[in-house]
């Protein structure tokens, strides 16, 4: 009897590990993308300055996408139609790769200049002191919104085209068209390397805790810019 209880027991195991051969194992499919979902969804302990951190991440990932797109859409608008054609695309707030990112960390974006040609975008910049640093402003404004501010400097040659000096830098007719759009606007006579205005974003508290919790986020890379039309 004992016997045959023996040779029951090692037909069970010996059907057991004939089963679990590694070649008809079925794997988990997306088991790393599950585990990261997964890590994502765990309870994890927010600090203020992390909210202060993600904030500086995600104003920095939102201005530099838009600021890419600005410069790609206005070298192929410029050289398509010259200022007059390119002057209607100088709004990368309202692109949509950028007003999607936006709405995913729960931001709303503007470019402000206490000189600015459109008067829509005239607005008082934050003191730089009030920053870590003198490129960034990062603060929080209540208990649910962050404030991020990120000079824009002048920095492409293209830009002197509409922000240079008169008579220089802008055509005579590209500047009567100016002038004929935004009567009242301003922003001109700037140089290369000039802050020329400012990003400013407002960004809601739990937007920047999903953010930094999330560890699937990944840095801005220009080369993954989303072509705009």
């Amino acid at each position: 009897m004992k016997t045959l209880l023996y040779l029951i027991a090692w037909s069970a195991l010996a059907l057991g590990f004939s089963a679990c051969r590694p070649d008809q194992v079925e794997h988990l499919k997306d088991s790393k993308r599950i585990g990261i979902e997964a890590e994502n969804w765990e309870v994890k302990r927010i600090m203020p300055n992390d909210l202060l951190r993600a904030t500086r991440w995600a104003g920095d990932s939102l201005s530099a996408t838009a600021d890419t797109l600005l410069r790609r859409t206005l070298a192929r608008e410029l050289a398509a139609g010259g200022v007059a054609r390119a002057a209607a695309f100088c709004r990368p707030e309202t692109y949509g790769p950028v007003d999607s990112l936006a709405r995913v960390l729960k931001a709303t974006a503007r470019r402000v200049s206490e000189h600015p040609r459109n008067p829509a975008n005239k607005g008082t910049l934050a003191a730089a002191e009030m920053a870590a640093d003198t490129l960034r402003v990062v603060k929080r404004e209540s208990q649910e919104v962050f404030f991020y501010q990120r000079p824009i400097v002048l920095n492409n040659q293209l830009c002197l085209r509409c922000h240079g000096e008169v008579g220089k830098d802008i055509a005579a007719a590209d500047y009567a068209f100016l002038q004929k759009q935004f009567p009242q606007g301003q922003g001109t006579g700037y140089r290369l390397g000039q802050p020329l205005a400012a990003w400013q974003l407002r960004l809601r508290r739990d937007g920047m805790a999903e953010f930094w919790t999330m560890k699937t986020r990944k840095k801005w890379r220009e080369h993954k810019m989303p072509k705009l039309f």
